[in-house]
């Protein structure tokens, strides 16, 4: 975990954290507490939908408790290292209330270079200032 989150990381959840896959062939990375709000997000949707089915299947299928050990590193399983093709060097990217974490060259290729070469985008977007 990288050295600025340390000390909020240790304050929201004492170092316990759920990992879980993403669609996008990387691996979510969530505080306790923002999993516990998540999960019970997905758990909430229509059971009858197969989209809704599908995603809980996924996240919180492969969802995992996992703990910070005393460097601040996380031991990933095999089958969650697999599912994101993680080879030696990893990517943590913040997203706001969880991390991404992608193979370095993963993304690299993949949302570094396609983002130079994006060119449509929604309504939505245009509309954001950043």
């Amino acid at each position: 975990m990288p050295t600025r989150y340390r000390e909020e990381i240790a304050e929201l959840c004492q170092g316990h954290l759920v990992v879980t896959v993403d669609r996008d062939q990387c691996l979510l990375v969530y505080p306790l507490p923002e999993w516990e709000q998540t999960e019970r997000r997905l758990m909430s949707l229509p059971s009858m939908d197969p989209e809704a089915r599908r995603l809980q299947r996924l996240l919180v299928g492969y969802a995992t408790d996992l703990e910070l050990d005393g460097h601040h590193r996380i031991s990933l399983p095999p089958e969650l290292r697999e599912f994101a093709k993680l080879e030696r060097l990893g990517m943590l990217i913040g997203q706001g209330n969880r991390f991404e974490l992608w193979d370095e060259g993963r993304w690299r290729d993949q949302w570094l270079v396609k983002e130079a070469s994006a060119g449509e985008r929604s309504s939505e977007l245009d509309s954001l200032k950043l």
